[in-house]
């Protein structure tokens, strides 16, 4: 008789039984054949290397991944506070663990930082001459393991990167949740990556916005100068246009972060011209649309039902094309005086994947000091984050009926 040798993991929404085979006492290799119970499915999902076979069992209700690209200092964390708040639950870092971590989680999300898979530390990468945005700095195969792990249901072991020391600590322990979040500078870089991914956002902040904001932030609350700046930007440049940039093109949809045409010749990157780029034909995601989808329309809201001081607000919407694929684009020039009369603009909208009348301002409202609560980063933040929750239900609907057919 064999003997199998069985693990059995809880993560947090799924658990795997793992068997390895051993040789009967006939000398053949005896199939064992382990399966999970659960109210809703039975799974059983075979891999075999070295002529050992590995019998992977885990519960079908495995995570949706979902991806987030941007450039260092662009709003991914302020985008990730408003996405597990829709969700239900502030994501905290993991309790007990290494103060360090970069890691989030909430009742239901758990948010990863790609950093985490940095090949080489901050020392390490300028003995090389590379910047953390140089693929050669990344693990990518480690990248890869550990999110197709995950998304099959097994929790990892994985990396942390110390943005305070810049060394690389010891491994924490990730359980599957409900939804995964990967965010930093390449998610879509590694097509295997990529391929893994449920739905993918990139965070598109133009060179003039970016300019000023690290101004604004470096000068005013690190002391540093001017030139300092500059040079800081463009040291990074070639590296991001050459590998960060070029993932936009992969992205189900983009929020693009401009310049305000509402003043001329505009500086200071307060008010901005914010655009959702929304990929069509995704599955699982209909893009928001303003009045008639499909139509191209310019709308100024601004007079008794909306309070605007100058330069005042002005939305956009129609199709077009990006990277030689079909979207559609909403766009916000401008800012809101008064979060609480957003509802006007929101009864215009449609395709919000909201649960009642009145979500989008009652999320805006709910975190009016996060930064970008009064102009179109915020609300299309917003929006996208009750897209995923969407997406999430409709995948989630999608395997259940898939299984009750497979028992039929």
């Amino acid at each position: 008789m064999a003997v199998s040798t069985v693990y059995t993991i809880q993560p947090l929404n799924s658990s795997c039984s793992i068997s390895t085979q051993t040789k009967s006492h006939l000398g053949f290799n005896q199939k064992h054949q382990i399966l999970f119970y659960t109210k809703r499915n039975i799974t059983t999902i075979s891999r075999s290397s070295n002529n050992v076979s590995v019998i992977t069992t885990c519960s079908a209700e495995k995570p949706v991944v979902i991806g987030l690209a941007a450039d260092s200092g662009c709003g991914k964390s302020t985008f990730m506070r408003r996405l597990t708040s829709v969700f239900g639950g502030a994501a905290e870092p993991p309790k007990g663990g290494n103060p360090d971590s970069n890691t989030l989680i909430s009742d239901t999300t758990t948010v990863i930082c790609l950093d985490d898979y940095h090949s080489l530390d901050r020392n390490g990468r300028k003995e090389k001459g590379v910047t953390a945005l140089d693929p050669r700095a990344n693990d990518f195969d480690l990248m890869y393991e550990q999110v197709k792990a995950i998304k099959d249901g097994i929790p990892i072991e994985k990396p942390i990167y110390n943005h305070v020391t810049g060394l690389l600590d010891p491994p924490e322990l990730i359980k599957p949740p409900k939804i995964f979040v990967i965010e930093g500078l390449h998610p879509m870089y590694d097509q295997r990556v990529r391929d893994l991914l449920d739905f993918s956002i990139y965070l598109d902040i133009s060179n003039e916005v970016k300019f000023a904001w690290k101004i604004q932030r470096d000068m005013a609350e690190r002391g540093h100068s001017l030139e300092s700046i500059k040079a800081s930007i463009e040291a990074r440049k070639p590296d991001f246009d050459a590998y960060i940039d070029p993932q936009k093109q992969y992205a189900d949809a983009v929020i693009e972060v401009l310049p305000t045409q509402l003043i001329p010749d505009d500086n200071e990157g307060k008010v901005l011209r914010v655009r959702l780029i929304q990929k069509e034909g995704v599955k699982f995601f209909n893009p928001v649309y303003l009045f008639d989808e499909g139509s191209t329309i310019s709308w100024i809201p601004c007079g008794r039902k909306l309070t605007c001081s100058y330069p005042g607000i002005k939305f956009s919407y129609g199709p077009d094309t990006y990277y030689g694929q079909e979207v559609s684009v909403l766009e916000m020039d401008g800012q809101f005086d008064r979060l609480d009369e957003l509802i006007y603009v929101e009864s215009h909208l449609s395709n919000l994947s909201t649960k009642f009348y009145g979500e989008v301002t009652q999320q805006m409202l709910k975190h009016s000091d996060f930064p970008g609560s009064n102009n179109g980063t915020g609300l299309f933040q917003t929006i996208i984050g009750l897209k995923i929750r969407d997406l999430y239900e409709q995948i989630v609907a999608t395997r259940a009926e898939s299984l009750q057919t497979a028992k039929a």
